[in-house]
């Protein structure tokens, strides 16, 4: 009996859906954040990403300043735990970049939240190294995704950082602040942590970040110094923030004044970690 054709509206998704029923067959898949076969992911385990944003810079040691200003402020939606943790680590180091459209749509409504927080824009102050402060809406908000090394880019294939990057800046613009994306940043040399390391230590690992030095991003940091530009820093994980401080600084020191992070999780105090698997933690504002 011969196979009943479709319907002309409909050839194109049952197209779709047997080419992904066969490469399921060749490429097996599983949710990465509870092993469930044959799903790319579950509604169950990216739910804590849909999350409404909570500070969590109290728990990265590294943020701590030291001269009196406070850390920098850091929103996430979910602690790094349990299921969340096994999707970021799929999406970043296990190849799954098919994660990049839920990842995105959950940059892209952090985006549109921080619209409100930052009051659509700030003012900076004159001290150097010092937080921007709200004030008068900027002409655009400098979305600025972490640094990645070179080689982590190579083994990736691509950066996935710049991915939750623009999400957030479609989600501001969005929203009513005008925000673009600003590859702005470079990781020098090999990255270090800076727990246990000393003060002159620390101060290396510093400057172990800096402001690329290519012609374009000269022009784009002389044009974003002269229009009192803000940057937002954006990452994947909060650990110890050392890589957030190293941002921060760099951009400082370029004369850019950084309105705080976002991140996709962040991980939590070495005693709340138990209860953050279990989804326990009671989350602080």
């Amino acid at each position: 009996m011969p196979a009943r054709e479709a319907p002309r509206g409909q050839a194109g998704p049952v197209l779709l859906r047997a080419l992904d029923d066969v490469t399921r067959l060749v490429l097996p898949v599983a949710c990465p954040g509870c092993d469930r076969p044959d799903v790319r992911w579950c509604t169950d385990c990216l739910a804590p990403l849909g999350a409404p944003l909570r500070r969590r810079e109290q728990g990265a040691p590294r943020l701590d300043r030291l001269d009196g200003v406070a850390p920098l402020p850091v929103w996430a939606p979910a602690p790094y735990a349990g299921p969340v943790r096994g999707v970021v680590v799929a999406w970043k180091d296990r190849g799954r970049a098919d994660l990049d459209r839920p990842l995105a749509a959950v940059a892209r409504r952090a985006g549109a939240a921080l619209a409100g927080v930052l009051g659509a824009g700030a003012r900076p102050v004159a001290r150097p190294r010092t937080r921007a402060v709200p004030g008068p809406a900027p002409r655009a908000v400098l979305v600025v995704p972490a640094p990645t090394s070179a080689a982590a880019r190579r083994a990736r294939g691509r950066d996935p950082v710049v991915v939750l990057a623009r999400g957030v800046a479609a989600g501001l613009s969005a929203a009513g602040t005008p925000a673009r994306v600003a590859p702005l940043l470079v990781q020098r040399g090999r990255a270090r942590d800076q727990v246990g390391l000393g003060s002159r230590a620390r101060g290396a690992r510093l400057g172990a970040v800096g402001v690329a030095a290519g012609p374009v991003t000269r022009r784009r940091v002389h044009e974003a110094v002269r229009d009192r530009l803000p940057c937002l820093l954006v990452d994947d994980v909060l650990t110890t923030g050392a890589t957030l401080a190293a941002s921060e600084a760099a951009l400082a020191r370029a004369g850019l004044p950084v309105l705080g992070a976002f991140v996709l999780a962040a991980t939590p105090a070495p005693s709340r970690r138990r209860e953050a698997v279990r989804g326990t933690v009671p989350e602080a504002s």
